[in-house]
């Protein structure tokens, strides 16, 4: 297991680094999260049983991406894109379903199928709309250093998590919603994220505008919520009786597996930045 997490790592980590680092000649990280973003709605969609009702599913995939793209969109209109988006999100589903023929579960399908437009794509586009973000005199490519904020906390909080739970371990966190995860294992997890933010306090290409206090509390939050952000997920798994959300990272499970921390810290670095930076 260990041996094909690192494997994963290896093509993954850099994969992620170079779409978020360059922007031209096309908004990479946007292509990257669309990719991901879709593929996990599959495997939600897959295990929730949304593909028993198919139009509803790829209603869904197609209400997804415009989520994940919304941020790069700009219309000259009253009304928000993000309220019309919403709207669509609630409305058209539930129209679709009119029109299909009656079965059992066709509500609670609809219910995931919001669940899961709303659930992945509107949380990745927080992490879409912090690569936009306008740089900052003194700190170039903030946009693009908050995303690595993000992802590389939540990457540090995540190893430090697994290593130190699996060999100090000893008290639950959460025993009903997936046994394998102990108090020692979240507090190493925080610690992590706080060493690795280090990197975005001092002169580094990696500098933001953020000072020494600051950049703490961030990491904590990400930690923290990106935990919550797993416990949530495997409670959606365990719920659902899977035990992954699929097989496309070996070691890892599935995409959705893989994003479930990184869908919460986005959007808790994204209002962070908004309210206080």
């Amino acid at each position: 297991m260990l041996g094909k997490r690192l494997l994963t790592a290896l093509w993954g980590i850099p994969l992620v680094i170079l779409a978020v680092w360059f922007a031209d000649p096309l908004p990479w990280f946007t292509v990257l999260a669309a990719v991901a973003g879709l593929l996990a709605v599959v495997e939600f969609y897959r295990v929730t049983g949304v593909f028993k009702a198919l139009p509803l599913a790829v209603c869904g995939l197609v209400l997804t991406l415009l989520f994940i793209i919304y941020p790069h969109l700009d219309f000259d209109i009253n009304v928000s894109l993000i309220s019309l988006l919403l709207t669509a999100a609630v409305v058209l589903p539930m129209i679709l379903m009119i029109f299909l023929p009656k079965q059992e579960g066709l509500f609670r399908s609809w219910a995931w199928t919001l669940t899961g437009v709303l659930y992945i794509g509107w949380l990745i586009s927080y992490l879409v709309a912090l690569r936009l973000i306008p740089d900052t005199m003194g700190f170039p490519h903030t946009g693009r250093n908050f995303v690595f904020l993000a992802l590389f906390c939540t990457f540090g909080s995540d190893t430090a998590a697994y290593f130190i739970g699996k060999a100090f371990g000893k008290h639950k966190l959460a025993p009903s919603i997936s046994p394998g995860k102990t108090w020692e294992g979240a507090v190493a997890g925080v610690i992590g994220a706080v060493i690795v933010s280090l990197l975005f306090i001092f002169d580094t290409p990696f500098q933001l505008p953020t000072d020494f206090i600051l950049t703490i509390i961030l990491a904590l939050l990400i930690s923290v919520f990106g935990q919550l952000g797993d416990l949530a997920e495997s409670m959606l798994k365990r719920g659902t009786g899977v035990k992954d959300s699929g097989t496309l990272m070996p070691g890892h499970g599935g995409i959705l597996d893989r994003l479930d921390s990184i869908l919460f810290a986005g959007a808790v670095v994204y209002i962070f930045y908004s309210f206080l930076i």
